[in-house]
C-alpha cells in the first residue's frame, strides 16, 4: 500500500489548508522565523545527503548539463507561469485570502516550497525505499517536517501552497511504484551519487528559502535524470 506517499501528501494539504486558513492569527514573527528554520533544516538535509557521494566529477557533471538544459526548457519560468494562472482562480474562489508578499517574493517561495515537497533527495529516496521494504519511516518523518513547512508559507502564499500536494503525490507514487524496477538495476554508489545530486539542490534551496541568494532550483531538476547515467559511465571509463 502507498502508505508512505498517502501520509505525505495528506500532511502537506493539511498544512496548507490550515496556514491558509489561519492566516494573520499566526505572529508575525513565527512566520518570519520560521522559514529560516526550514532553510536551514533543508541545508543539513542537503550536507548529509552530499557527504555519502561516492565520486564527485560525475555529480558535478550532471549538475552543470542539467541547468543548461532546464534554462535552455525554461522550466522555472514556466513553474512561475502556472502558479500565477493557478493563483488567479484560488484568489476568486478564497477572496480573502490574499498573498501578502510582493509577487517577486511569491514566485521565488513558490518554486522553493514546490521543489522541497516534491523533489527533495528525502522524498525521492523515502519512495524508493518503501516501494523495496514496504518501510514508511522516511516518508512519515518527511510528512511532519512538510507539514509545518506548508502551515507556514501557506499563512504568506495563501491556498495556492495545496497545489503542490499533486505534484508531490505523482512524483512520490511513481517512484514507489517503479522502485522495483529502478533499484534492481542501480548499484550503492549510484543511488549515493544521486543523493548527493539531490542533496545539492535541497542545499541551494535552504539558501533560497532564507532569502540568501535565488538559486535556479527548478532548472537544476534535470541533474536528477542524468546523474545516475554519467555516474555509471564515468566508472566505466576511468576505472
Amino acid at each position: 500500500m502507498l502508505t508512505g506517499p498517502i501520509i505525505n501528501s495528506v500532511a502537506t494539504l493539511a498544512g496548507s489548508i490550515i496556514g491558509a486558513t489561519m492566516g494573520n492569527k499566526i505572529p508575525e514573527r513565527l512566520r518570519l522565523a520560521l522559514p529560516l528554520t526550514f532553510g536551514a533544516a533543508s541545508m543539513a538535509l542537503g550536507i548529509n545527503s552530499v557527504v555519502k557521494v561516492s565520486m564527485l566529477p560525475p555529480v558535478i557533471l550532471a549538475l552543470l548539463v542539467g541547468s543548461a538544459v532546464g534554462e535552455l526548457l525554461k522550466i522555472e519560468k514556466g513553474i512561475e507561469w502556472a502558479a500565477i494562472r493557478v493563483n488567479g482562480p484560488i484568489q476568486k474562489i478564497f477572496p480573502g485570502k490574499k498573498t501578502d508578499e510582493d509577487p517577486q517574493a511569491f514566485l521565488q517561495n513558490f518554486v522553493a516550497v514546490l521543489v522541497l515537497f516534491s523533489a527533495s533527495g528525502t522524498g525521492i529516496f523515502g519512495a524508493l525505499n518503501e516501494g523495496i521494504t514496504h518501510d514508511p519511516t522516511v516518508l512519515i518523518s518527511k510528512a511532519m517536517l512538510d507539514f509545518f513547512t506548508s502551515a507556514i508559507f501557506a499563512t504568506s502564499l495563501g491556498f495556492i501552497v495545496a497545489t503542490t500536494v499533486i505534484p508531490q503525490f505523482i512524483i512520490l507514487c511513481g517512484l514507489y511504484l517503479l522502485a522495483g524496477v529502478i533499484l534492481p538495476l542501480t548499484t550503492p554508489q549510484l543511488i549515493a551519487d544521486f543523493s548527493a545530486c539531490g542533496g545539492i539542490i535541497m542545499f541551494v534551496t535552504g539558501f533560497r528559502i532564507t532569502g540568501i541568494k535565488k538559486f535556479p532550483i527548478a532548472n537544476m531538476l534535470p541533474a536528477l535524470l542524468l546523474v545516475m547515467i554519467f555516474s555509471h559511465y564515468w566508472r566505466l571509463l576511468f576505472h
